[in-house]
């Protein structure tokens, strides 16, 4: 059957917000690098969702509708999806991936990401009507979870470098900022219709009601932050939370999980690019392999997966 014009500009609208997201989200990594020489993690995540929430806010009450209401049983319900997109798409994540690169290179927290549509399947396939773990996904997740080993294991293997408890950690923390990014993506999946723009801001607020009274408590209050630092926690608030948070919000209500899924493809590829080129960091051999497998289970997971217009 022959696309139709309209069906076409769908299809490449879709993978042009993919695109800008991978873009986007595989520079945060070189963001929150350069923000973290001035402010400690926390408060990284904090002044990035504070400051593109007061953004989403003043637009949405200017040009939208507003934060979403409360007198309906639906309308409730969204409430407690933009609670749950809070947690698990802005406050987790930030905080873990922003404590994790204090050891971690930009590089490792960036091939992490990696794995957020493999965690999607077994989350969608529970929590998501329609959505099957076929056979093609189930060994598609299981191949790719064994590049977590290598990618985790690798530095006794490839440079003979003993794991601290510290790194350890470190590095499990953004394997954790994976799955909770995975189930962010299914929390907005079955949120009730509502706008876009309104959906994104009401996450951000809640999130940075959780997380500005933590960033006072344990890091206290920041005593004159570089410029450069500053500077980057703007960049980081305005275009992959801010922005990114309105893209991804429209990509998932229109094409789905598992397709948003796929800018997991691009973003480890950017997150290394950008961090050996301005960052110069290294970068272990055992990083590229794990990467390679992680991508070869995420494209034998999709071999089941129609084609989305």
């Amino acid at each position: 059957m022959r696309s139709t014009p309209k069906r076409n500009t769908i299809c490449t609208f879709n993978w042009a917000i993919l695109a800008t997201l991978g873009f986007i989200w595989g520079g945060s990594f070189l963001g929150v690098e350069i923000s973290l020489i001035g402010f400690g993690p926390i408060t990284v995540a904090a002044i990035r969702v504070t400051v593109a929430a007061i953004i989403l806010l003043v637009y949405t009450y200017i040009f939208g509708d507003g934060l979403p209401r409360i007198s309906s049983k639906t309308e409730k319900r969204v409430w407690l999806h933009c609670l749950g997109m809070a947690l698990f798409t802005n406050a987790l994540p930030f905080s873990l991936l922003s404590w994790g690169q204090q050891t971690v290179t930009s590089g490792f927290a960036g091939i992490s990401m990696a794995l957020v549509p493999l965690f999607v399947l077994p989350l969608s396939h529970k929590l998501v009507p329609g959505e099957r773990l076929s056979r093609e996904k189930l060994i598609g997740f299981l191949f790719g979870f064994s590049g977590v080993v290598l990618l985790i294991g690798g530095e006794k293997i490839s440079v003979n470098q003993p794991h601290t408890p510290i790194l350890l950690l470190t590095q499990i923390a953004c394997i954790a900022a994976s799955f909770c990014y995975a189930m962010g993506t299914v929390i907005t999946k079955l949120c009730p219709p509502v706008s876009t723009v309104s959906y994104a801001a009401c996450g951000l607020m809640l999130a940075s009601f959780m997380l500005l009274p933590a960033a006072l408590w344990f890091e206290g209050i920041p005593e004159s932050p570089h410029s450069l630092s500053i500077a980057a926690v703007v960049y980081l608030a305005l275009f992959p939370t801010a922005i990114a948070t309105v893209l991804l919000t429209i990509l998932v209500r229109r094409a789905g999980p598992p397709f948003l899924s796929l800018v997991n493809y691009q973003v480890p590829i950017w997150a290394v690019v950008i961090g050996v080129t301005c960052l110069g960091e290294m970068l272990p051999g055992h990083f590229l392999i794990a990467l390679s497998i992680i991508l070869g289970g995420l494209f034998i997971s999709q071999l089941s997966v129609p084609r989305v217009s």
